[in-house]
């Protein structure tokens, strides 16, 4: 999970980029860059950090010309300490390319091989960002062969890396004195769309969000398997390069992942959530009766839609019993489990008036270690509550997540070997509800319009819920390779700081 974003303009897109990134911050905190070009060079600065530390007015400064791209980083291969794993990355033979990339490639470590023994390609890290950028490199240089770079050599090149890549990936990459190339894995996992400005600029993001907060009108979600080209005049160029395109977006977007004022691929976030609060309410019935119930509350910030729904529809009072810290950052994606469990109490603090004497049903988004929860749980008993119920707007997570998202080993997932009274105990609450996988598709489903775009809605990447890949290349061997190539980070208290806000360095 990454924030990607591209910019072709007729002014200064430095401003733009960094605007746009900043509302996709929530994609990544651990790193940020920024690639411009003027008059076929690259000017470009990327570090460890937020975006508003790492760009200061003289970097800004530094960033000249018409057309760039930038992203927030996340890691989840590679090495996360690393600065030369920051993006863009940048190689110079064919013509000089640079590139953001959001999503994690399960074929990373034989493709490496591969550019080593056949194609004569050097990688200097870890990241199988870079690993993507030389794929596309060298197919770009198959297909010119040495002539003037034309669109049917850019789309031909992009039909190439399709049939080699497998994964996730969304990227915006910069073929110098050419323009920008756009393109989505053939499943659609990660997001990607385009919007316009009212002078004819043209932006690529992860989130509609990024397009609207920059002034830009949403155009429309590039396809699965699509390579989109906007040259250096302005003009879009697109064709669909997969040989069987299928749209399968990560469902963990909606649930969690992505702003709710986003819509992504037709489907609006927001709206998704509600649904999911609808849903819940039926199981939630089903386990402990309404009238047992005093309030509900939600667990900032990404559950509120299905709590509210929820309450709603129950009839019970909705009362916000935690208020978020919004310079601490996400606490499922910090690196060892002792931060976790630190992060927790610095990031939430408790109005105890809407707990004491009262039962109480929390509601979160997910639960995934479950280490943030059983913290959560204790804060509400220590703030007088007399029962507290968990719900959770999502499944259980019970398998690897191989797409991006930073939760791929099965010891971590608090959901993985143990049934729901099982997990209860360890979280410590009275009652735990669960959505189920089914109607949690359903729910998500619901909120997609009815007429789809050039590739209709099949169904979602749901694997750290069901199981089910639908790259169909995973298998324990995969999982255990991928696993080998995870963030190296030594859970200690110094390393408390990486995702901790405002001093992430």
């Amino acid at each position: 999970m990454c924030g990607i974003v591209g910019v072709v303009s007729n002014a200064p897109v430095n401003q733009l980029l960094y605007d746009a990134m900043l509302l996709l911050q929530h994609r990544g905190q651990d790193a940020a860059g920024i690639v411009t070009m003027l008059e076929r060079k690259f000017f470009m600065h990327k570090a460890k950090g937020m975006v508003r530390d790492v760009f200061r007015t003289r970097n800004m400064r530094a960033l000249p010309g018409n057309i760039g791209l930038g992203q927030v980083r996340y890691p989840t291969a590679g090495n996360a300490d690393s600065e030369e794993e920051a993006q863009p990355f940048y190689v110079n033979a064919p013509f000089g390319i640079t590139l953001v990339h959001n999503g994690n490639l399960t074929n990373a470590h034989a493709l490496r091989a591969e550019l080593f023994s056949t194609d004569h390609r050097h990688t200097n890290t870890e990241s199988d960002s870079e690993v993507l950028l030389n794929v596309l490199a060298h197919e770009l240089a198959r297909a010119t062969q040495g002539a003037p770079l034309q669109l049917e050599e850019i789309f031909k090149a992009a039909t190439a890396v399709h049939r080699r890549l497998r994964g996730s990936y969304a990227v915006v990459s910069l073929i110098a004195g050419h323009g920008l190339l756009v393109f989505r894995d053939p499943y659609g996992i990660r997001p990607l769309c385009l919007g316009r400005s009212a002078d004819g600029a043209w932006m690529a993001a992860s989130e509609s969000v990024a397009l609207e907060g920059s002034g830009f009108t949403f155009e429309r979600d590039v396809a699965p398997g699509e390579a989109v080209f906007i040259d250096l005049q302005g003009q879009l160029h697109a064709r669909q390069c997969a040989a069987d395109p299928v749209l399968d977006p990560c469902i963990f977007e909606f649930v969690y992942l992505a702003r709710p004022d986003s819509t992504i691929d037709g489907i609006s976030v927001y709206q998704a959530r509600l649904n999911l609060g609808e849903t819940l309410a039926q199981r939630v019935i089903s386990t402990v009766p309404p009238n047992e119930i005093d309030v509900i509350v939600p667990i900032p910030e990404s559950s509120r839609p299905s709590a509210t729904q929820l309450a709603h529809l129950l009839g019970i009072p909705y009362r916000e019993g935690f208020v978020k810290n919004r310079y601490v950052g996400r606490t499922f994606i910090m690196p060892g489990q002792g931060v976790r469990k630190k992060s927790v109490r610095q990031k939430l603090n408790v109005i105890a008036s809407e707990f004491k004497g009262r039962n109480v049903l929390l509601v979160d988004d997910s639960i995934v270690r479950g280490t943030t929860s059983r913290e959560i749980v204790q804060m509400a008993r220590d703030a007088g509550a007399r029962k507290v119920y968990m719900a959770s707007a999502a499944p259980p997570v019970r398998f690897p997540n191989v797409y991006g998202i930073d939760m791929p080993t099965k010891d971590e997932l608090v959901a993985h070997g143990r049934s729901i009274e099982e997990i209860r105990q360890l979280i410590g609450c009275d009652a735990l509800i669960y959505q189920d996988v089914d109607a949690m598709k359903r729910a998500v489903r619901k909120a997609a319009p009815a007429q789809g775009g050039s590739v209709p809605l099949a169904g979602f990447e749901a694997s750290c819920f069901d199981g089910v890949y639908v790259t169909g290349d995973i298998d324990t061997e995969a999982i255990q390779r991928m696993n080998g190539n995870r963030p190296r980070i030594e859970e200690t208290e110094e390393d408390s700081s990486r995702l901790v806000l405002p001093n992430a360095s």
